[in-house]
């Protein structure tokens, strides 16, 4: 659904500017390539959900979890 689509991609948004202190220092190793040169996503929507890093070739996702998931 187109509407569920845009909300999702408004919460990507939201996710990535308010990022936890762990999210932004994997980010630091996983983006442009820099981890064995997979391409990481960040807070990237999947089947419904928004993963917080995903690499889509090697079917790889890593989440974190910590106080945020506990509202």
């Amino acid at each position: 659904d187109i509407r569920i689509k845009a909300m999702l991609k408004g919460f990507q948004k939201t996710l990535r500017t308010n990022q936890t202190i762990a999210e932004s220092r994997l980010w630091f190793h996983l983006r442009s390539c820099r981890f064995q040169g997979w391409k990481f996503r960040r807070q990237h929507a999947l089947q419904g959900y928004i993963v917080d890093f995903g690499c889509l070739k090697k079917k790889l996702v890593i989440e974190l979890n910590g106080r945020q998931h506990m509202d």
